[in-house]
């Protein structure tokens, strides 16, 4: 796909050849990113551009995640695809088994000749996008975990010391109590429910939330989130909403604007919050580690990743792929990304990035900015908590999701809920197994 100078393709031109010789190879980028976020990926490519002369990157909005996967789908299937699409973790399984529609990145890396290393990559965000002997699918971009930010200023409104310990849901529940019999009506909001509370809660505890590795080994798999510490976590979260301590305002971010705004104490949310509620928040704010229940599994073990990776999709031509090789290599050098983590809360995706932040003495200026390298890197990852690779998982968090505001409501318990939710989601495990066969 070419990009011509007006008047390229007028009949008869005597100015056809120069033109042509000028022209630029326009590469196509769809992502889900609005908001700060798609500011800072604008200027990414608005820098790409300008170093250079032979591509250009034209970045397109497609809508939030689940959006621009089915956009990418619809595109390939009317061969109109982008050359890179942006797909949330939860829609890995489901490229990784869309035969002929993608050309994996490690492939795209070597045929361009761009400058590529799978070694600097940091292994807990790798080992999602790879395959089981290592290579390379999808460019990692924007990788996150959940953390704990809080509202100090709310803390102190209600009497509670904004210093106390969050550690451990122990403390958490008596802080909620505090907070609630201090006036706060909002003691406690949260993002992504079934990413938080269920994914990341169980590989925190390194229980398993599906069978096979969490589907890492097999598309023969299982949910197995209705276990007794996931029973647990969410019974008690059942409890507080009960009680006013936990306000349900949504399944994805719609939390995010009652924290930044002032309403909310305290607020489970992705590490990647960090770009909103620096822009936004007039209140101090700090962020903690995410919870974990004291005695359960084998807490604290390390959280898993969300955010999005990059897909290369096939059906283009071969200088195409050169320039795609060339802006993956951009995206993943240590200035793009230690700027890109420092900015976006976002985890640094390589070693190189992490370290260049610590040294720039960005840590230390800003305190809590390493919470989340800290919380995926301190634990050699486990079979629990090396990720969740399951096919239809967005259709599956939508399950999740609905059963979750049942218990919510209080029209279900937490084990009926879960055990529901298992049920129904393992009916769409074997559908994508069969298909996948």
């Amino acid at each position: 796909m070419k990009k011509f100078m007006l008047g390229a393709l007028a009949a008869g031109s005597t100015a056809l050849t120069p033109i042509v010789a000028s022209a630029q190879t326009e590469i196509q980028f769809w992502h889900a990113f609005t908001g700060r976020l798609g500011e800072l990926v604008a200027a990414q490519v608005e820098d790409f551009n300008e170093m250079q002369d032979d591509y250009e990157v034209v970045a397109s909005h497609k809508g939030n995640y689940s959006e621009t996967l089915n956009a990418g789908i619809a595109a390939f299937r009317a061969g109109e695809q982008p050359h890179i699409l942006m797909v949330f973790e939860v829609g890995t399984a489901t490229m990784m088994g869309a035969k002929g529609a993608i050309r994996p990145v490690y492939e795209v890396m070597e045929e361009s000749g761009a400058e590529f290393d799978p070694d600097a990559y940091i292994g807990s965000v790798k080992g999602y996008y790879t395959t089981t002997d290592g290579q390379m699918l999808s460019l990692p971009f924007n990788s996150s975990t959940p953390v704990l930010w809080v509202n100090r200023d709310a803390m102190e409104a209600a009497g509670v010391d904004p210093d106390t310990d969050l550690s451990t849901w122990q403390k958490v529940d008596e802080v909620l109590t505090q907070l609630k019999e201090g006036g706060e009506e909002c003691p406690l909001v949260t993002a992504w429910q079934s990413w938080i509370h269920l994914e990341n809660l169980s590989a925190y505890h390194d229980v398993p939330f599906a069978t096979q590795d969490n589907g890492f080994v097999g598309t023969d798999t299982e949910l197995a989130l209705n276990g007794e510490t996931q029973v647990k976590h969410i019974e008690k979260m059942g409890e507080w909403a009960k009680d006013g301590k936990f306000v349900y305002t949504g399944r994805r971010n719609e939390g995010g604007a009652n924290f930044r705004s002032g309403e909310c104490a305290l607020f489970t949310e992705s590490s990647a919050g960090y770009a909103g509620i620096k822009a936004e928040a007039e209140f101090d704010f700090d962020v903690r580690p995410l919870p974990y229940w004291e005695g359960e599994g084998n807490a604290p073990q390390n959280t898993i990743i969300g955010g999005a990776s990059l897909w290369v999709m096939e059906g283009h031509e071969p200088e195409e792929y050169k320039g795609v090789g060339e802006f993956l290599s951009y995206l993943s050098s240590t200035p793009v990304q230690a700027q890109w983590h420092q900015d976006t809360g976002y985890l640094p995706i390589t070693t190189a990035a992490g370290e260049a932040t610590r040294e720039a003495g960005f840590y230390e200026e800003n305190p809590g900015t390493d919470v989340a390298v800290t919380q995926m890197t301190a634990k050699e990852p486990t079979a629990n908590s090396k990720g969740i690779r399951l096919g239809s998982f967005d259709q599956i968090r939508g399950i999740i999701d609905e059963e979750l505001e049942g218990v919510w409501a209080g029209d279900k318990t937490a084990q009926e809920a879960l055990d529901s939710a298992k049920e129904r989601g393992d009916q769409l495990l074997r559908r994508f197994e069969q298909a996948n066969r």
